[in-house]
């Protein structure tokens, strides 16, 4: 059966990107939110909402500590972040992935809004966003990404930061496109099949699942993913339409300056 992206893929989604830098992710928006944000780690479990009797400059204050983690997924970054004493709290579009997040939050009580990231509708204004893992990427549409970039910059406090990593048209082009990955494991196992188009600047992964049942059988399930290529000069006129400023754009592997051969941008956007 064919699914929509994330369905079957969120049951085992932690399982097959268990080999993904996560703790290396998330220790350097630790950092770069301690060297150059405005939200302070050390609150983890509050939600960023105060009584009415609470006092002006508390209020200010709780929003200003505020992480919200779009494109959240299975909540690895979320959980993580909170764990660093960060209030936190993850946005996704796909039910079924926030459904795995909730079942792994293990009582920390993190909260999960199932929003889609081009129409943000937050609750409060925000010290940081962040967005990891190429969740940027299946925004197909100009105008959608530009209206995810202005909607973190609608909710960001001044000073405030967007930390996010997106992949190039040159990782699709030259190093995922046309390939085709498999795996076999003992619970899961997987067919990945990519199809870059050049003139539309998109991948097509074609994904086949075999997900073991209770009863020891595989059940196939197949869904499609489909991202776009985000480049430097697009990140460039996206903080511009959004009124955001480039702190810096790095390459995600290295940590160097983004060049051609750049797989990842690892960028930090301040308003």
């Amino acid at each position: 059966m064919t699914l929509d992206p994330y369905q079957a893929f969120a049951k085992v989604y932690d399982t097959l990107m268990a080999d993904v830098p996560y703790d290396r992710w998330a220790g350097r928006l630790d950092r770069d939110i301690k060297k150059y944000g405005i939200s302070v780690s050390g609150k983890a479990g509050e939600t960023g909402i105060l009584s009415e009797n609470a006092d002006e400059e508390a209020l200010l204050r709780s929003e200003r500590d505020l992480v919200c983690d779009l494109g959240c997924g299975t909540g690895i970054i979320t959980r993580k972040l909170f764990d660093m004493g960060y209030d936190v709290f993850g946005v996704d579009i796909s039910p079924d992935m926030l459904s795995e997040a909730a079942e792994s939050d293990e009582g920390r009580g993190i909260m999960y809004l199932n929003q889609d990231m081009c129409s943000l509708d937050l609750y409060s204004t925000i010290g940081t966003a962040v967005c990891v893992c190429d969740s940027l990427n299946y925004i197909l549409d100009d105008e959608d990404l530009e209206e995810a970039f202005k909607g973190v910059s609608k909710f960001l406090y001044p000073g405030g930061l967007f930390l996010f990593d997106c992949n190039t048209s040159y990782k699709y082009r030259e190093t995922v496109g046309e390939s085709t990955i498999a795996e076999s494991g003992d619970e899961v196992s997987f067919i990945w099949e990519n199809f870059y188009d050049e003139g539309s600047n998109v991948n097509e992964c074609d994904l086949t699942l075999f997900i073991r049942r209770p009863d020891g059988l595989y059940e196939r399930a197949e869904e499609t993913h489909i991202q776009r290529g985000i480049n430097e000069a697009d990140i460039r006129k996206l903080a511009d339409i959004s009124g955001l400023e480039v702190v810096f754009m790095l390459d995600s592997d290295t940590e160097e300056a983004v060049n051609e051969k750049t797989e990842r941008i690892y960028v930090c956007l301040k308003k």
